[in-house]
């Protein structure tokens, strides 16, 4: 008869992404090792490896992990008008402050540089749920009227999460607040089609 073992306890995942990010922010992509992450996380380091297989998929984890802790913890905002509804999307503490923030992302990049596939699962980890979040809230104001159906809503809902990755990853400069109220008041709202 097979064994199946113990059912894996998640309950400490918070506890193990929480301090991957804070490791991370403390020294960088190269010197992060997964010890010093379970000793951070008072965890074992066959506890982590049960449930991440690599340090790269350790981090893009705990990075993903903190982009989905938004809004009520996924829920997208229904103000019942665009701006307020992306207003209401944005999380100025998103990884903590802007130095934080700016030294995990730098470590992202280092990632990409060294790690063919980091790319592809950055990607899919940050900037497609993020996409996909913008394209939910604009189709839902052009359905309600408040702009023309001949909104391009695919491309505009890439804007915002394009930028913010290129502001962040190649510039190194913070995707902070200010820069949210220039995407949304000064690019994507007036890009929008007015109704007919």
């Amino acid at each position: 008869m097979v064994n199946p073992g113990r059912k894996r306890d998640h309950s400490r995942d918070a506890d193990i992404l929480q301090a991957t990010l804070d490791v991370l922010a403390e020294t960088s992509y190269a010197d992060l090792t997964i010890e010093m992450v379970a000793v951070r996380a008072g965890a074992g380091r066959g506890t982590i490896y049960r449930r991440w297989t690599s340090k790269d998929e350790l981090i893009l984890a705990a990075v993903a992990c903190a982009d989905q802790a938004g809004p009520e913890a996924g829920k997208l905002p229904d103000t019942g008008a665009l701006r307020s509804d992306l207003l209401a999307m944005l999380d100025p503490d998103w990884l903590g402050s802007s130095e934080r923030r700016l030294r995990i992302l730098a470590s992202l990049t280092a990632m990409m540089s060294r790690t063919p596939d980091a790319f592809a699962a950055i990607n899919r980890a940050i900037v497609e749920p993020s996409v996909a979040a913008y394209q939910h809230l604009i189709q839902r104001a052009v359905d309600r009227g408040e702009f023309a159906k001949s909104a391009d809503v695919a491309a505009l809902a890439q804007l915002i999460p394009a930028m913010a990755t290129y502001r962040a990853l190649f510039l190194q400069q913070p995707v902070d607040l200010p820069f949210f109220f220039s995407m949304i008041d000064g690019v994507l709202l007036p890009a929008l089609p007015a109704p007919s």
